[in-house]
């Protein structure tokens, strides 16, 4: 094999941004995820609410791929998908699931494993009729997650639902809607120099409360 100028095991970054502790983190993880959110919105930085979402089949196989997040309150994290795709079958199967949010300028990584549920269809709906024409249209168009035999078959019905739907109003698909994680952990991780991390563990008690635990790294 050719020589390669990168060593991958040298890779490495020393973080200096910032520091955690339990008063900064309060005692609503929601409220602080909320605060980190709108300082990573502040920062710029690019698709702050991608998430990785990490589901299990019905034969205990992992998978996991970015979603974005498009919405938040006080019960957890929206996002919305075909129900049909392997990640709807996948949540069908075993509804618990983990969450992970990177913001490497910030040097903050927050982690979230809970259960999930579909929204109710009055919130998928509204959310919809929100969307751009074209993310509409390929609702429909995508049978997502299946084999095609080439791209030209999300082309022609493209062009089938954009023609269906000519009239401006497009509906929501029945297959398409969202998806509520509730989280029973939410861990924040803020780098720290010589890999010295701060993390903050907070964990959801049967009354409903939050406990919070400081995590060695």
């Amino acid at each position: 094999m050719p020589d390669s100028s990168l060593n991958i095991a040298d890779i490495r970054s020393e973080y200096m941004l910032e520091a955690l502790d339990e008063k900064a983190a309060g005692s609503d993880p929601i409220l602080f995820f909320r605060k980190w959110f709108t300082e990573a919105e502040a920062s710029r930085i690019t698709e702050i609410n991608a998430m990785t979402l990490a589901t299990v089949d019905a034969h205990n196989m992992p998978h996991a791929r970015i979603v974005l997040l498009k919405g938040l309150d006080e019960l957890g994290f929206v996002f919305f998908t075909n129900y049909d795709s392997a990640k709807g079958h996948e949540i069908n199967a075993n509804p618990h699931v983990a969450l992970v949010f990177f913001w490497k300028e910030l040097e903050r990584q927050v982690r979230i494993e809970g259960h999930v549920e579909k929204i109710a269809d009055a919130e998928s709906d509204i959310y919809f009729q929100s969307r751009p024409v074209g993310s509409k249209l390929g609702a429909w168009a995508s049978p997502q997650s299946k084999k095609i035999a080439d791209r030209n078959i999300l082309d022609l019905n493209y062009s089938k639902y954009k023609e269906e739907f000519s009239d401006l109003y497009i509906p929501r698909p029945e297959h398409w809607g969202g998806y509520r994680v509730m989280p029973g952990h939410i861990e924040f991780w803020q780098g720290r120099p010589s890999r010295m991390h701060d993390r903050i563990l907070f964990s959801k008690k049967e009354t409903g409360n939050w406990e919070r635990h400081r995590l060695a790294p």
